[in-house]
């Protein structure tokens, strides 16, 4: 359970705690059956399971395919006046395409699948506050609780805007958590602005001449080429972007020629990799860059070379004022000293982005401990269920404190 110290304030929290364990079980019948974007029916299919058991108001299915959205009222609907109506809470639902070595007995079920991100303890979380909101209601307005296929690359929160999300239920602000298995158990991080990188893939196809690995002189060998393009290319962070201006350049993958094939200089090589940053200027000076790069070195040794750069998902950016009052919320809960009001951004991405480029809102992190192992995408990770109270009670006391019923006490 939640360790004594670490304990948070307020009814929510002492609310929710009371169904820890059924969280628990839920959220460890999620990770034995993962599922990727997209196909979450299962996943989906339990969400809406439970949903009805809680009482909503309204479920809607369908949406960005897979995506369920729930809807609960408080006692008595937001004033004329008030500038917060409804507040859109987001969890991701998807697991990803990687293979599981854990032992426990919810370990996944699936082969070459695993829950390798805490996507199923941020939908058990959202779920946890929905079971506390339906049952207290102690709020004045709308709660739009939102199950979200897809995050891992398929962009599955634009797919839910694409069908319609903010249309059908118009969000004054939206909020999301994910867990930081860096950060002491307990911590919750928020950061104005800047909170994770946008996201860019980078596929650079160069094509010589190939030929016998023992005449290179009859040819034009693109593998020498791609070296030469990689190490130019790391120049870019360090020569033409200012030192202020944080951006990660990788090249990942190297594909050419045959394995076995130690005498035979192939035609083609293929270079695979991603930059990380957070303004869209950076993003326009990478591309450029190395565009430019590209096709000077490959044209200096006789060969081409082709840059298709995909801007994946945008800069993760919380708004000023819900970042701090996102602060605010979990120091009510936490306390100040375990609050991080300036959380140093990451250079991972989230499609979050692409809501908060829509609507005012933050993206939070809650500590869940450096278990020895245990971080993002590794094949032993797994997410630490006794921050599901907390998580729960954070997403519900966004929206009791941003509107308030005249009930409350």
């Amino acid at each position: 359970m939640f360790a004594p110290s670490l304990k948070a304030n307020g009814r929510a929290f002492a609310h929710i705690s009371q169904f820890h364990p059924e969280l628990t079980a839920f959220r460890r019948d999620l990770h034995a059956h993962p599922e990727l974007g997209f196909e979450e029916v299962y996943t989906s299919g339990r969400v809406q399971e439970a949903l009805k058991v809680c009482g909503v108001d309204d479920i809607h299915t369908g949406l960005g395919k897979t995506g369920v959205v729930a809807v609960v009222r408080g006692k008595r609907p937001a004033p004329a006046d008030a500038k917060v109506r409804m507040i859109g809470l987001r969890a991701d639902m998807d697991a990803l395409p990687m293979a599981e070595h854990n032992e426990f007995p919810w370990r996944s079920a699936k082969p070459g699948l695993m829950h390798g991100c805490g996507h199923d303890g941020h939908t058990a979380m959202l779920l946890g506050a929905t079971r506390y909101l339906a049952e207290t209601r102690d709020f004045a307005g709308t709660a739009a609780l939102i199950f979200q296929p897809g995050e891992e690359g398929h962009a599955g929160a634009r797919a839910m805007m694409q069908d319609g999300l903010f249309e059908r239920f118009p969000c004054d602000q939206v909020f999301a958590i994910h867990n930081a298995p860096t950060a002491p158990e307990g911590v919750i991080g928020v950061t104005p602005g800047p909170m994770q990188a946008a996201v860019d893939k980078i596929t650079i196809v160069v094509t010589g001449k190939g030929g016998h690995g023992a005449r290179p002189e009859n040819c034009i060998d693109p593998v020498l080429v791609a070296a030469h393009i990689i190490t130019a290319a790391q120049s870019i962070a360090s020569r033409n972007v200012a030192a202020i201006d944080q951006v990660v350049l990788s090249i990942c993958s190297v594909q050419a020629g045959h394995p076995g094939a130690m005498s035979v200089i192939p035609g083609q090589v293929t270079l695979v990799g991603t930059v990380r940053s957070y303004r869209t200027e950076i993003q326009d000076v990478v591309e450029q860059r190395l565009r430019a790069l590209c096709e000077s070195v490959a044209g200096g040794f006789g060969a081409s070379a082709r840059l298709d750069y995909e801007r994946v998902y945008p800069a993760t950016v919380n708004t000023v004022a819900e970042a701090s009052f996102a602060s605010d919320v979990a120091a009510s809960l936490v306390g100040e000293a375990r609050v991080m009001r300036n959380m140093p951004p990451s250079m991972g991405g989230e499609d979050f982005s692409f809501m908060l480029q829509a609507k005012p809102g933050a993206y939070m992190r809650v500590g869940q401990g450096g278990r020895e192992g245990c971080f993002l995408h590794n094949s032993r990770y797994d997410f630490n269920d006794d921050i599901l109270p907390l998580g729960a009670a954070l997403y519900a006391s966004l929206v009791e404190q941003a509107m308030p019923s005249s009930l409350s006490f």
